[in-house]
């Protein structure tokens, strides 16, 4: 399919549909008509003879493209291998042991995030993870599920794109080769680190919201109402699940361990740690060469093999009941899936045939900005873009080629600082978006609304980019010194929210006082 440059048309798209989620609180119909509204313009652009079938064939040859299979199979298996584990009554009994050893609401909570720092090969693997794990904890403290998916989804990408071995990395990596720019494109990711100031500042404020009470806004009212015992429970599914009495917290432990050792195997395997080339015959290289979505869904499949083994033979599930649970784990996955599909969809649309890259690159070459606005600049563009599209991956991919040139151009030693912003900016867009796929896998591995979970996170994220961004321009006066703008950032974090949080407390006594 020709791509047809819309201009400030290619935006209307992911507006639309993430303005009708805000507003319907439904996901899926409002991603339809985003898609729906982009193929039109796009048929309308290239002057199809026959709009209206134009619009329907575009949709959906453009899906047919975009869904990436292997994603879809590895988050199916994964809702099989939680429920089969919470049927064998693993999650149960990982839950009373956990509640023994985990004594406090804020232990659950710093367990919570500390296990999502942990988790940091991959972004999906670490979003239903933590979720399956954590939530019988959470749960039990009265933490709402809104909560943490909050925490699931800013210790995921945020963690990742400052781990130098995640596949972030690699596809960060991938995009600095295509530049010609570094000798070495690992030394050229670890030296972004230190400049990722969202990144650190989201994962500064998980630890802070869990070691204080600080929370304000909509996730305040989620947690005032889960302390008076409404959790947010969406697992609608389960509460039929006849869980078995045999389970054990080894139940638990050993297919999630088997799924982390897999997941670690199979990405080196994919990557060519043990094939013919010596040149990804280390952990790294291998990792770096590795396709994560293929390793996934063989390392959800072994898990799935494990836990058969582990389960069936000892009598605590029966063959029939492993087998009818793994097709209801799949069916709790398939509303997951559907929003995914079409969060690519719409992704597709943008990038391929509305030419949404080309409007952003003319924001970027035409603005007149000095070099000192340079870093603040590529900052909100990365986080526009990605929040429109919905996914960070493909907008560091669009813009690292855009912005090493320029950053060379107006001042070479903004280089690192401006490739920290791309990928600060792609995080934050992706992690706050409706339309991204992390965050619908957020609200899916805790057991939350979606909207709900896009609701609450949203002024969380939004006072961390402003932050981040206080840092970026700090970094552009200072010529890129990591320390002062670093500090800048936390600094500005640390105002921000004592600053909401005592602004809504005092908000609530007035109201009291009123009533």
């Amino acid at each position: 399919m020709d791509p047809f440059n819309a201009g400030w048309l290619s935006i209307l798209p992911p507006l639309i549909a993430i303005t009708l989620a805000l507003t319907t609180k439904e996901v899926i119909s409002s991603l339809l008509v985003g898609i729906l509204s982009g193929t039109l313009i796009y048929s309308v652009g290239m002057g199809h003879p026959h709009v209206l079938m134009g619009t329907v064939e575009s949709a959906f040859n453009i899906m047919a493209t975009k869904v990436d299979f292997n994603i879809l199979v590895f988050c199916t298996l994964l809702g099989a291998l939680v429920y089969v584990i919470s049927m064998a009554g693993g999650s149960r009994a990982y839950g009373e042991w956990a509640i023994k050893r985990i004594r406090t609401r804020r232990a659950s909570l710093l367990a919570s995030g500390g296990l999502g720092a942990f988790i940091f090969i991959d972004d999906y693997f670490n979003c239903l993870t933590v979720g399956t794990v954590m939530r019988p904890v959470t749960d039990t403290y009265k933490v709402s599920r809104a909560k943490l998916a909050y925490i699931i989804d800013s210790m995921a990408a945020p963690v990742c794109i400052i781990a130098p071995i995640s596949s972030w990395a690699a596809a960060v990596g991938s995009s600095l080769k295509s530049t010609g720019a570094f000798e070495s494109d690992f030394a050229a990711f670890v030296s972004t680190i230190p400049f990722n100031f969202y990144a650190i500042c989201c994962i500064a404020m998980v630890f802070a919201l869990c070691i204080w009470k600080l929370d304000f806004g909509p996730m305040r009212r989620s947690e005032e109402r889960a302390e008076l015992g409404d959790v947010g429970n969406t697992d609608t599914e389960t509460a039929s699940m006849k869980v078995s009495e045999k389970g054990t917290i080894w139940d638990m432990l050993i297919p999630i361990g088997a799924l982390i050792v897999f997941s670690v195997l199979c990405l080196m395997y994919s990557g060519g740690y043990w094939g013919t080339d010596p040149q990804y015959h280390s952990f790294q290289a291998s990792l770096g060469n590795s396709s994560a979505s293929s390793a996934l869904v063989w390392a959800s499949f072994g898990a799935m093999v494990v836990a058969f083994v582990l389960f069936v033979p000892r009598g605590v599930v029966s063959f029939r009941n492993f087998m009818d649970g793994s097709v209801e784990g799949m069916k709790m996955m398939l509303p997951a899936n559907i929003i995914l599909v079409l969060a690519w969809t719409i992704s597709g649309v943008c990038r391929d045939l509305l030419q949404t890259p080309l409007f952003v690159e003319s924001l970027v070459t035409d603005g007149g900005f000095s070099a000192m606005w340079l870093p603040a600049a590529v900052f909100i563009i990365a986080a526009f873009l990605s929040f429109s599209t919905g996914t960070a991956w493909g907008t560091f991919g669009i813009l690292i080629p855009i912005v090493v040139p320029i950053a060379q151009a107006l001042d070479p030693n903004l280089l690192v600082v401006s490739l920290s912003a791309t990928l600060a900016g792609s995080v934050f867009g992706d992690h706050c978006s409706p339309i991204s796929d992390t965050t619908i896998l957020s609200s899916a591995g805790a057991g939350c609304s979606h909207i709900e979970h896009v609701s609450t996170q949203l002024p969380y994220a939004c006072v961390v980019a402003l932050a981040a961004f206080v840092g970026y321009v700090c970094a552009g006066i200072t010529h890129a010194n990591a320390v002062a703008s670093l500090a800048a950032s936390l600094i500005t974090l640390f105002i921000l929210v004592i600053g909401l949080h005592l602004y809504g407390n005092a908000k609530r006594k007035a109201a009291l006082k009123a009533s």
